[in-house]
């Protein structure tokens, strides 16, 4: 039984293809929104399909080799598809199985969605030295046959609607409010770091990568302890560089919201991401949030620090184009506040968004942003 069929007007997507060159064991904001959503699907009642790398063969994507690009996958997504007679397919990325997803769709008639939750064009001008500019185009022509563009955020749904990508609907995102939230433990070791004075302790959570503005953190001289989890590329680089730094490689589950817990504030320099799920969680266990005020910061912490609507009482961080100044306002934040805030984020309430825009694609009239 459908649990929420009641929500939505008929027609109601049942049978729902999902199509993604972002899946585990890639570890990213993108596989995490898309596994959850999947989850909850099936929980609703949708037949799911997803259509993903491990499904094929594959070789790594330059400069990002967690990234698996399946090779040749259209006959074989082409198989897969016509098996399956989805109602809809939503197509998460602009990779190989994407295009050859999209490709299927349009040659057999079966209406589609799609999501912008990379910028790839910054991705690409970071790694090439091109300007962004010369990849928006083919982002364009990614996203035109889509009967809706699925973005997370209002900063991103309003430059995507003055690009002419569209129609764009809104679908944000969620965390796991069992295992990030203000009773988390933080990790001794790392709160250590402040016990000994070493000064407040400052983290960053993510993909070790050019794109991601560790730098900008790293050489920031606002007193404290910096300290990084993840892995990528540049890990070695950056022990290298910065050996003041403390870096504890991936982490994920319990030891993840412990490392939150542990923070007395969370900083997130990347000027490239469209939302930061890092963020959330880091809030939700009643860190304040330090960034730029760029899409992803700018939408969650908002100008002022007091949410993107500027909806909050208290402050839950800060952005600045001086980095220093943005750590020092969030430190001064109240961790209840910051937990209260975080908390709000709902995958439950991001499900609903993505259903509602599958339905009204159904209709051939797409829910406005």
């Amino acid at each position: 039984m459908n649990l929420h069929s009641s929500l939505f007007d008929p027609p109601f997507p049942q049978r729902i293809a999902l199509a993604t060159d972002a899946w585990k064991p890639q570890v990213n904001g993108v596989v995490r929104t898309l596994e959850e959503t999947v989850s909850r699907l099936a929980w609703r009642g949708h037949e799911v399909m997803p259509i993903t790398p491990d499904q094929f063969a594959s070789l790594p994507m330059p400069f990002y080799r967690e990234i698996r690009l399946a090779l040749a996958p259209k006959r074989a997504i082409g198989r897969k598809l016509a098996a399956f007679s989805p109602e809809i397919v939503h197509i998460a990325t602009e990779g190989p199985i994407g295009w050859a997803t999209r490709n299927w769709c349009l040659k057999h008639g079966v209406p589609f969605t799609t999501a912008f939750h990379t910028r790839f064009p910054d991705y690409a001008a970071v790694r090439t030295g091109l300007s962004a500019e010369r990849f928006w185009p083919l982002m364009q022509r990614f996203h035109a046959p889509s009967r809706a563009v699925l973005a997370a955020t209002p900063s991103l749904r309003h430059e995507l609607v003055g690009r002419g990508i569209g129609p764009i609907v809104p679908w944000s995102r969620g965390i796991d409010a069992a295992l990030f939230n203000a009773d988390v433990v933080p990790d001794a070791r790392i709160r250590a770091l402040r016990d000994e004075g070493r000064g407040p302790v400052l983290l960053y959570v993510g993909r070790l990568a050019p794109e991601k503005g560790l730098d900008d953190f790293l050489r920031c001289d606002h007193p404290g302890s910096k300290v990084v989890v993840g892995d990528g590329p540049a890990l070695a680089a950056l022990k290298a560089k910065y050996p003041q730094a403390s870096f504890t490689g991936r982490l994920t589950g319990k030891a993840l919201a412990s490392a939150y817990a542990a923070a007395d504030c969370f900083v997130f320099p990347s000027r490239s991401d469209t939302f930061g799920l890092v963020m959330v969680e880091a809030l939700a266990c009643g860190v304040p949030v330090a960034g730029f005020p760029v899409q992803g910061p700018i939408d969650i912490v908002g100008p002022v620090g007091r949410g993107g609507m500027n909806e909050q009482l208290n402050p839950i961080g800060a952005v600045d184009e001086d980095l220093n100044a943005a750590i020092a306002r969030a430190l001064a934040c109240n961790r209840a506040d910051c937990a209260r805030y975080g908390a709000e984020f709902s995958w439950d309430a991001a499900t609903d968004q993505f259903v509602a825009a599958l339905a009204g694609a159904l209709e051939g009239e797409p829910v406005a942003a």
